[in-house]
């Protein structure tokens, strides 16, 4: 017998091997698809997980602590499809992902990709939380007493050249209606498609005057007092170009991309009617991100808005919006808005110990409470003195200075929003605080307060207040009205 091939042989090994490989896999497949069989449909699989769904406060938008049961998504399906979106979900991007997603109106889950014949559910409704912008029993537009959302734009506009108080109401109508579709979730006319997928997410617009609005369309004669300007303070270097303005809307939302949809299609309804004079782009926590409701935290760390007025306060409404004995009928329910661009020192800041921060600010920085002691909500107690005799909150701490009890019970609600605009050409963080707050008299609030601060507020030295504007917000429209039509038509 003559010796065979070696090369042969070998083909012949790898042929043999390779068959055996095949007969193993189609055994695999085999059995994988018979314990795939045997599985009863809809059952939880003990290997699985249960996810952190989102347990609202009030309005569905703050979710439970992460180890809470996942609450129930909106489901249609049956129990079954819910408790498979689930695993699919977890499967993706991981429990403690999973608590933090947000999904819009129409159902689509962000993050989920694995399967198009999902078809996942909404597993909050954060997405589909809609604000009214015409408010059933409030007589004030949406985007004062709102709750926070996690994405802002702060946009003034200049009438353009020519324009009159016709051409002004022109485009406070059509900005009305723009608004009014968009907070339901609806798509404008002419619309990007920008936020097709997306509910409206909290969506706000609010719009304001401001003092230069009435010279150019002839209505000097019905310009509040409430409207002169600010006065000048020692911490200002302002810059008029980001300052003041015709007309000013504050936009809020949750999703960031509907923000910018309303942003941008309020843009173009200005077009040839009024130019952009300055932008500002903000942030907050978004919702949910916390394991309980808290008030949020601005970029030096410390919590900003401990002692807000309350809508349940006595007196909410007179500190807050216009009353009826104002000397401007059309400004009944409404509001003043001081805008700043307050720019934070971060890097001086962070140099300092925490204990120091906490002597700055009056305030502890893990969880608010006044350094006399207690929570959060716990009352300063101005009148404490420590083992050696000196105050324990500051003479000079800003929540002490800030205090309504150390300005004849003055006091605003501030709703602001953080910003970051990069970085400026010392390599310091253009970063900082959009401030907004809102008042019934500017003169008795935020002037009387900020120039109480401006005389030795301990916070001074770290902060730039480097733009400003003050506006007249009017009441919520009427059904079938615009915004302003009091004052443009009355």
């Amino acid at each position: 017998m003559s010796k065979q091939n070696p090369r042969k042989q070998t083909a012949a090994k790898q042929a043999t091997a390779k068959q055996a490989m095949s007969k193993q896999t189609a055994a695999k497949q085999a059995t994988a698809k018979q314990a795939a069989a045997k599985q009863p449909t809809g059952g939880k699989n003990p290997g699985t997980r249960p996810g952190t769904g989102s347990a609202g406060a009030g309005d569905g938008r703050i979710p439970a602590p992460a180890a809470a049961p996942a609450a129930p998504a909106p489901e249609a399906d049956g129990a079954a499809a819910k408790e498979f979106s689930r695993r699919r979900l977890l499967g993706t991007v991981g429990a403690a992902g999973a608590a933090g997603l947000v999904v819009g109106g129409a159902g689509g889950a962000a993050g989920v990709s694995a399967a198009q014949d999902d078809a996942p559910k909404a597993l909050s409704t954060l997405g589909s939380t809609k604000v009214p912008f015409r408010p059933a029993h409030a007589g004030h537009q949406a985007g004062i007493t709102t709750p926070l959302q996690a994405k802002g734009h702060l946009v003034a506009f200049d009438l353009a050249p020519g324009s009159d108080r016709k051409a002004a109401a022109g485009l406070l109508r059509r900005w009305s209606r723009t608004a009014e579709e968009l907070m339901a979730g609806r798509a404008p006319d002419a619309d990007t498609g920008v936020a097709l997928d997306a509910g409206p997410s909290s969506l706000t617009v609010t719009f304001g005057f401001g003092h230069s609005f009435f010279s150019r369309t002839g209505l000097t004669k019905r310009r509040p007092l409430e409207l002169d300007p600010l006065p000048d303070f020692s911490a200002d270097a302002l810059d008029p170009k980001s300052s003041n303005g015709d007309l000013w809307i504050q936009i809020g939302a949750d999703d960031a991309l509907v923000a910018f949809h309303a942003l941008r299609a309020l843009q173009k309804d200005a077009a040839g009617r009024a130019r952009l004079r300055w932008q500002m782009n903000g942030f907050n926590r978004t919702p949910g991100a916390t394991a309980h409701p808290m008030t949020t935290r601005n970029l030096m760390g410390q919590i900003d808005g401990t002692n807000n007025p309350k809508p349940s306060d006595q007196d909410f409404d007179e500190r807050i919006f216009v009353g009826r004995d104002a000397d401007q009928a059309w400004m009944h329910g409404g509001s003043y808005a001081v805008v700043r661009r307050i720019r934070m020192l971060l890097d001086d800041w962070e140099k300092r110990s925490r204990h120091d921060q906490e002597r700055v600010i009056g305030r502890r920085k893990d969880n608010g409470a006044p350094l006399t002691g207690g929570s959060e909500g716990t009352p300063m107690r101005l009148d404490a003195n420590g083992p050696d005799g000196m105050p324990v909150i500051p003479a000079n701490a800003h929540a002490r200075i800030a205090a309504p009890e150390s300005n004849q019970g003055a006091a605003m609600l501030r709703r602001p929003f953080s910003y970051h605009d990069g970085f400026r050409e010392d390599g310091a963080p253009d970063a900082g605080l959009l401030f907004i707050c809102w008042q019934a008299d500017p003169l008795r609030a935020f002037t009387q307060v900020q120039r109480k601060l401006d005389r030795g507020d301990a916070l001074s030295p770290f902060l730039r207040h480097e733009a400003s504007g003050l506006f007249a917000v009017p009441p919520a429209a009427e059904p079938g009205d615009y915004v302003g039509r009091p004052l443009l038509e009355g």
